[in-house]
Protein backbone atom coordinates (compact mmCIF):
# COMPACT_ATOMS: atom_id res chain seq x y z
CA UNK A 1 0.00 0.00 0.00
CA UNK A 2 1.14 3.53 -0.74
CA UNK A 3 0.25 5.58 2.33
CA UNK A 4 -0.92 9.09 1.51
CA UNK A 5 -2.48 10.40 4.73
CA UNK A 6 -0.83 10.00 8.14
CA UNK A 7 -3.20 11.27 10.87
CA UNK A 8 -2.03 12.01 14.41
CA UNK A 9 -4.52 11.01 17.13
CA UNK A 10 -3.77 11.83 20.80
CA UNK A 11 -3.22 8.60 22.67
CA UNK A 12 -4.94 9.88 25.80
CA UNK A 13 -8.25 10.75 24.12
CA UNK A 14 -10.72 7.88 24.23
CA UNK A 15 -13.18 9.87 22.10
CA UNK A 16 -10.66 10.55 19.32
CA UNK A 17 -9.32 7.01 19.39
CA UNK A 18 -12.86 5.72 18.93
CA UNK A 19 -13.18 7.75 15.73
CA UNK A 20 -9.80 6.68 14.34
CA UNK A 21 -11.00 3.62 12.44
CA UNK A 22 -13.58 5.56 10.42
CA UNK A 23 -11.46 8.63 9.64
CA UNK A 24 -10.32 7.34 6.23
CA UNK A 25 -6.60 7.86 6.86
CA UNK A 26 -4.19 5.38 5.33
CA UNK A 27 -2.18 5.49 8.57
CA UNK A 28 -3.39 6.56 12.01
CA UNK A 29 -0.54 7.60 14.32
CA UNK A 30 -1.48 6.96 17.94
CA UNK A 31 0.49 9.71 19.64
CA UNK A 32 2.28 9.33 22.96
CA UNK A 33 4.54 12.36 22.52
CA UNK A 34 3.66 16.02 21.90
CA UNK A 35 -0.13 15.81 22.09
CA UNK A 36 -0.07 14.09 25.51
CA UNK A 37 0.69 16.02 28.70
CA UNK A 38 3.47 14.56 30.89
CA UNK A 39 1.06 13.61 33.67
CA UNK A 40 -1.17 11.75 31.18
CA UNK A 41 1.53 9.69 29.44
CA UNK A 42 1.29 6.60 31.65
CA UNK A 43 -2.46 6.34 31.15
CA UNK A 44 -2.06 7.02 27.41
CA UNK A 45 0.33 4.07 27.08
CA UNK A 46 -2.23 1.76 28.61
CA UNK A 47 -5.01 3.13 26.43
CA UNK A 48 -3.00 2.83 23.22
CA UNK A 49 -1.90 -0.71 24.10
CA UNK A 50 -5.51 -1.71 24.71
CA UNK A 51 -6.60 -0.05 21.47
CA UNK A 52 -4.01 -1.97 19.44
CA UNK A 53 -4.98 -5.24 21.11
CA UNK A 54 -8.64 -4.62 20.32
CA UNK A 55 -7.81 -3.94 16.67
CA UNK A 56 -5.26 -6.70 16.18
CA UNK A 57 -7.22 -8.51 13.47
CA UNK A 58 -8.78 -7.40 10.22
CA UNK A 59 -7.38 -3.89 10.23
CA UNK A 60 -8.53 -1.72 7.34
CA UNK A 61 -6.28 1.05 8.67
CA UNK A 62 -2.63 0.90 9.60
CA UNK A 63 -2.04 1.87 13.23
CA UNK A 64 1.35 3.31 14.10
CA UNK A 65 2.58 4.81 17.37
CA UNK A 66 4.63 7.94 17.90
CA UNK A 67 6.78 7.27 20.94
CA UNK A 68 8.67 9.78 23.03
CA UNK A 69 12.27 10.60 22.01
CA UNK A 70 14.50 7.55 22.18
CA UNK A 71 16.92 9.13 24.65
CA UNK A 72 14.09 9.79 27.13
CA UNK A 73 13.09 7.35 29.87
CA UNK A 74 9.56 7.37 28.49
CA UNK A 75 10.52 5.73 25.19
CA UNK A 76 11.27 2.29 26.65
CA UNK A 77 7.98 2.35 28.55
CA UNK A 78 6.14 3.35 25.36
CA UNK A 79 7.64 0.48 23.37
CA UNK A 80 6.98 -2.06 26.10
CA UNK A 81 3.34 -0.99 26.29
CA UNK A 82 2.54 -1.15 22.57
CA UNK A 83 4.74 -3.84 21.00
CA UNK A 84 2.44 -6.76 21.80
CA UNK A 85 -0.36 -5.00 19.92
CA UNK A 86 1.61 -5.31 16.64
CA UNK A 87 1.63 -1.67 15.53
CA UNK A 88 2.36 -1.25 11.85
CA UNK A 89 5.25 0.98 12.75
CA UNK A 90 6.82 3.47 15.11
CA UNK A 91 7.07 7.18 14.35
CA UNK A 92 10.39 8.24 15.89
CA UNK A 93 10.55 11.91 16.96
CA UNK A 94 13.67 14.04 17.44
CA UNK A 95 15.68 11.60 15.31
CA UNK A 96 19.26 12.83 15.10
CA UNK A 97 20.68 10.41 12.53
CA UNK A 98 20.48 6.90 11.13
CA UNK A 99 22.16 5.67 14.32
CA UNK A 100 19.00 6.50 16.27
CA UNK A 101 16.89 4.46 13.85
CA UNK A 102 19.27 1.52 14.06
CA UNK A 103 19.16 1.69 17.88
CA UNK A 104 15.36 1.74 17.85
CA UNK A 105 15.40 -1.22 15.48
CA UNK A 106 17.51 -3.17 17.97
CA UNK A 107 14.93 -2.47 20.69
CA UNK A 108 12.22 -3.71 18.35
CA UNK A 109 14.21 -6.85 17.53
CA UNK A 110 14.04 -7.88 21.17
CA UNK A 111 10.38 -6.99 21.60
CA UNK A 112 9.38 -8.92 18.49
CA UNK A 113 11.18 -12.01 19.80
CA UNK A 114 9.59 -11.55 23.21
CA UNK A 115 6.07 -11.39 21.79
CA UNK A 116 6.47 -13.95 19.02
CA UNK A 117 6.10 -11.41 16.23
CA UNK A 118 7.59 -11.59 12.76
CA UNK A 119 11.14 -10.27 12.76
CA UNK A 120 11.34 -6.81 11.25
CA UNK A 121 7.57 -6.49 11.03
CA UNK A 122 7.35 -3.17 12.89
CA UNK A 123 8.53 -0.39 10.58
CA UNK A 124 10.03 2.99 11.51
CA UNK A 125 9.28 6.50 10.23
CA UNK A 126 11.78 9.04 11.60
CA UNK A 127 10.88 12.71 11.97
CA UNK A 128 14.28 13.72 10.72
CA UNK A 129 14.58 17.51 11.00
CA UNK A 130 13.50 18.40 14.53
CA UNK A 131 16.99 19.23 15.82
CA UNK A 132 19.62 21.43 14.12
CA UNK A 133 22.26 18.69 14.20
CA UNK A 134 19.91 16.28 12.41
CA UNK A 135 20.05 18.33 9.22
CA UNK A 136 23.71 17.43 8.80
CA UNK A 137 22.90 13.68 8.83
CA UNK A 138 20.11 13.50 6.26
CA UNK A 139 22.14 11.60 3.70
CA UNK A 140 22.85 8.59 5.90
CA UNK A 141 19.47 6.88 6.25
CA UNK A 142 20.23 4.32 3.57
CA UNK A 143 22.11 2.28 6.21
CA UNK A 144 18.99 1.77 8.36
CA UNK A 145 17.83 -1.46 6.73
CA UNK A 146 14.40 -2.71 5.82
CA UNK A 147 12.56 -1.29 8.83
CA UNK A 148 12.89 2.22 7.40
CA UNK A 149 9.52 3.04 5.83
CA UNK A 150 10.22 6.65 4.89
CA UNK A 151 11.35 10.02 6.15
CA UNK A 152 9.27 12.94 7.28
CA UNK A 153 10.14 16.37 8.60
CA UNK A 154 8.89 18.86 11.16
CA UNK A 155 9.22 22.59 11.62
CA UNK A 156 7.87 23.40 15.08
CA UNK A 157 10.56 21.77 17.25
CA UNK A 158 13.22 23.05 14.86
CA UNK A 159 11.81 26.57 15.21
CA UNK A 160 12.02 26.31 18.98
CA UNK A 161 15.60 25.05 18.80
CA UNK A 162 16.61 27.94 16.55
CA UNK A 163 14.74 30.55 18.57
CA UNK A 164 12.85 31.60 15.44
CA UNK A 165 9.88 33.94 15.83
CA UNK A 166 8.15 32.40 12.78
CA UNK A 167 8.74 29.63 10.25
CA UNK A 168 6.36 30.77 7.51
CA UNK A 169 5.87 33.91 5.46
CA UNK A 170 2.60 35.83 5.52
CA UNK A 171 1.45 33.90 2.43
CA UNK A 172 2.16 30.54 4.12
CA UNK A 173 5.41 29.80 2.30
CA UNK A 174 8.16 28.31 4.44
CA UNK A 175 10.99 30.65 5.33
CA UNK A 176 14.47 29.74 4.07
CA UNK A 177 15.65 27.52 6.97
CA UNK A 178 12.54 25.35 6.72
CA UNK A 179 12.66 25.17 2.93
CA UNK A 180 16.13 23.71 3.45
CA UNK A 181 14.87 21.18 6.01
CA UNK A 182 12.04 20.16 3.68
CA UNK A 183 14.40 19.72 0.73
CA UNK A 184 16.91 17.71 2.75
CA UNK A 185 14.12 15.38 3.86
CA UNK A 186 13.11 14.86 0.24
CA UNK A 187 16.68 14.22 -0.91
CA UNK A 188 17.44 12.02 2.10
CA UNK A 189 14.41 9.84 1.44
CA UNK A 190 15.29 9.49 -2.24
CA UNK A 191 18.88 8.59 -1.38
CA UNK A 192 17.64 5.91 1.03
CA UNK A 193 15.06 4.59 -1.46
CA UNK A 194 12.06 5.25 0.78
CA UNK A 195 8.96 7.46 0.76
CA UNK A 196 9.15 11.15 1.62
CA UNK A 197 6.21 12.32 3.74
CA UNK A 198 5.48 16.05 3.92
CA UNK A 199 4.90 17.79 7.24
CA UNK A 200 1.70 19.13 8.76
CA UNK A 201 -0.46 21.96 7.51
CA UNK A 202 -1.14 23.42 10.93
CA UNK A 203 -4.28 25.44 10.10
CA UNK A 204 -6.76 22.58 9.75
CA UNK A 205 -9.57 24.96 8.76
CA UNK A 206 -7.60 26.21 5.74
CA UNK A 207 -8.69 23.72 3.09
CA UNK A 208 -7.49 25.84 0.17
CA UNK A 209 -4.07 26.21 1.76
CA UNK A 210 -3.90 22.48 2.42
CA UNK A 211 -4.77 21.68 -1.19
CA UNK A 212 -2.08 24.05 -2.42
CA UNK A 213 0.50 22.57 -0.03
CA UNK A 214 -0.37 19.03 -1.14
CA UNK A 215 -0.10 19.96 -4.81
CA UNK A 216 3.36 21.46 -4.31
CA UNK A 217 4.47 18.49 -2.20
CA UNK A 218 3.35 15.91 -4.76
CA UNK A 219 4.89 17.94 -7.58
CA UNK A 220 8.23 17.90 -5.78
CA UNK A 221 8.19 14.15 -5.06
CA UNK A 222 6.55 13.68 -1.66
CA UNK A 223 4.19 10.70 -1.61
CA UNK A 224 2.02 11.65 1.36
CA UNK A 225 1.43 14.17 4.11
CA UNK A 226 0.99 14.27 7.87
CA UNK A 227 -2.42 15.39 9.15
CA UNK A 228 -3.43 16.93 12.44
CA UNK A 229 -7.22 16.79 12.04
CA UNK A 230 -9.62 14.25 10.44
CA UNK A 231 -11.02 16.95 8.14
CA UNK A 232 -7.66 17.04 6.37
CA UNK A 233 -7.65 13.35 5.45
CA UNK A 234 -9.96 13.37 2.42
CA UNK A 235 -8.11 16.31 0.87
CA UNK A 236 -4.73 14.64 1.32
CA UNK A 237 -5.96 11.30 -0.03
CA UNK A 238 -7.38 12.94 -3.14
CA UNK A 239 -4.31 15.09 -3.79
CA UNK A 240 -1.77 12.26 -3.59
CA UNK A 241 -3.35 10.14 -6.31
CA UNK A 242 -2.10 10.53 -9.90
CA UNK A 243 -4.73 12.18 -12.07
CA UNK A 244 -6.35 10.44 -15.03
CA UNK A 245 -4.29 12.62 -17.38
CA UNK A 246 -1.04 11.71 -15.59
CA UNK A 247 -1.88 8.01 -15.73
CA UNK A 248 -2.76 8.17 -19.41
CA UNK A 249 0.50 9.94 -20.23
CA UNK A 250 2.52 7.47 -18.15
CA UNK A 251 0.86 4.55 -19.93
CA UNK A 252 1.71 6.09 -23.32
CA UNK A 253 5.36 6.55 -22.33
CA UNK A 254 5.68 2.97 -21.07
CA UNK A 255 3.93 1.58 -24.16
CA UNK A 256 6.18 3.62 -26.48
CA UNK A 257 9.38 2.24 -24.96
CA UNK A 258 7.93 -1.27 -24.93
CA UNK A 259 7.27 -0.94 -28.65
CA UNK A 260 10.86 0.19 -29.28
CA UNK A 261 13.11 -2.05 -27.14
CA UNK A 262 16.67 -0.85 -26.86
CA UNK A 263 15.80 2.78 -27.56
CA UNK A 264 16.98 5.47 -25.13
CA UNK A 265 15.18 8.49 -26.62
CA UNK A 266 11.92 8.64 -28.56
CA UNK A 267 9.39 11.19 -29.77
CA UNK A 268 5.96 11.34 -28.14
CA UNK A 269 3.37 13.93 -29.16
CA UNK A 270 6.00 16.30 -30.48
CA UNK A 271 8.33 16.00 -27.48
CA UNK A 272 11.42 13.95 -26.83
CA UNK A 273 11.20 11.42 -24.01
CA UNK A 274 14.18 9.50 -22.68
CA UNK A 275 14.95 6.97 -19.98
CA UNK A 276 14.39 9.35 -17.01
CA UNK A 277 10.88 9.98 -18.40
CA UNK A 278 10.33 6.23 -18.58
CA UNK A 279 11.42 5.78 -14.95
CA UNK A 280 9.09 8.58 -13.88
CA UNK A 281 6.19 7.04 -15.81
CA UNK A 282 6.82 3.66 -14.18
CA UNK A 283 6.83 5.32 -10.74
CA UNK A 284 3.52 7.03 -11.51
CA UNK A 285 1.89 3.75 -12.47
CA UNK A 286 3.37 1.96 -9.46
CA UNK A 287 2.08 4.67 -7.14
CA UNK A 288 -1.42 4.39 -8.58
CA UNK A 289 -1.33 0.62 -8.21
CA UNK A 290 -0.14 0.99 -4.61
CA UNK A 291 -3.00 3.30 -3.74
CA UNK A 292 -5.52 0.88 -5.26
CA UNK A 293 -3.99 -1.94 -3.21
Amino acid sequence: MTARSWLFVPGDSERKLAKAESCGADVVILDLEDSVAPEAKAAARVRVGEFLAAHARGRATQYWVRINPLESAAAAADLAAVAAGRPGGIVQPKTRSAADVIRLGQHLDGLERQHGLAAGGIAILPIATETPAALFAMGGYGQCGTRLAGLTWGAEDLSAALGASANQEADGAWTAPYQLARSLCLFGAAAAGVAAIDTLHINYRDEAGLRAACAVARRDGFTGKLAIHPDQVAVINACFVPSAAELAHAQRVVALFAAHPGSAALSLEGRMVDLPHLRQAEKTLARAAGVQA
